[in-house]
């Protein structure tokens, strides 16, 4: 009973929590639109990652879900508090407990842990007993606006917001910088869906700058299937070769956009095709993502983007 009366003493404070995550959604996402889907001056609008823009409909659907994915957020956000007040948690409000040193890598940390568990459960969510209930909501969206960036089904939702409940109860973290760590992840989030590629040309090929996720790079999840699960950085699908393999040949098309006729991106896609994985030497890659349970075999072994030497 004690836990429900501490729900109930919480109330107040629910307007707040659930205020906060409907702007942290809504204003990213609703800028990123208006800037890129509507403003007839958009100044990246030959770096269109996909042809045409989503429908009206898709459009209504992925904000529907991303205010549910708000609501849902904001159910949690109540729970931390909750644990907070309670002296449960690991959350602190003096930089002094810490250090200001300790802050800054805190966050950079919360930023790669998150990445780690975002590309796992992601791949996860993609095996066929929990795609249809976890996953394939989102995967509706298969030419991304901004809104799509948190067009969740409700266990996804849950499953995203998990995160950071676990976190605050193992690792010390300061009251700003979870907000600064959201704030990151809901504005790489909506970038990462805005279907525009907003980053400099050559960036996949820098030394340093190529291990961050562009643009493109997420796109090619929502257009083909089987590849590019990372949310902030590509050396977990380096590492675990779910990298798209022409992934910076697609980049490389987008950036040039209206400066050289080139191929569309789609081109690139239609040249690929699914393979288990096997043994095979060559294989053919990621195909369009009607229906991620492709991506599949027979045993449940996910299949792996794998070059077509016949592309060339």
């Amino acid at each position: 009973m004690a836990a429900f009366d501490d729900l109930i003493a919480a109330w107040p404070a629910w307007p707040t929590i659930l205020g906060a995550h409907l702007l942290l959604i809504v204003v990213p996402a609703g800028a990123a639109f208006l800037a890129l889907h509507v403003w007839k001056g958009n100044p990246f609008r030959g770096r269109k990652i996909q042809p045409g823009l989503a429908p009206s409909h898709a459009i209504r659907r992925e904000v529907f879900y991303s205010l549910l994915t708000a609501f849902i957020f904001a159910l949690n956000g109540v729970f931390i508090y909750v644990s907070t007040a309670n002296g449960w948690t690991l959350i602190y409000t003096d930089f002094a407990d810490y250090g200001w040193l300790y802050g800054a890598l805190s966050l950079a940390v919360t930023i790669v842990l998150h990445d780690a568990y975002f590309y796992w459960t992601h791949r996860l969510m993609h095996h066929p007993l929990l795609f249809d209930r976890f996953h394939r909501l989102h995967h509706e969206s298969h030419s991304p606006s901004p809104w799509a960036a948190y067009a969740f089904a409700p266990l996804e939702a849950v499953i995203q917001a998990m995160f950071l409940t676990i976190l605050i109860f193992v690792l010390p973290l300061h009251v700003t910088v979870i907000y600064l760590f959201m704030i990151h992840m809901i504005v790489r989030n909506v970038v990462g869906h805005s279907g525009f590629e907003l980053f400099p040309r050559g960036m996949p090929a820098h030394a340093v700058l190529g291990v961050l996720t562009t643009n493109t790079h997420h796109d090619l999840h929502h257009s083909s299937r089987g590849s590019n699960y990372g949310l902030y950085f590509t050396w977990w699908d380096r590492l675990a070769g779910t990298e798209h393999p022409n992934y910076r040949e697609v980049f490389d098309r987008v950036t040039r956009g209206r400066e050289r006729k080139v191929a569309s991106p789609s081109s690139v896609l239609r040249a690929w095709r699914p393979t288990a994985i096997g043994n095979e030497s060559t294989g053919r890659g990621p195909a369009r993502n009607d229906d991620p349970r492709d991506m599949f075999n027979a045993d449940g072994l996910e299949r792996q983007a794998v070059p077509d030497a016949r592309a060339d």
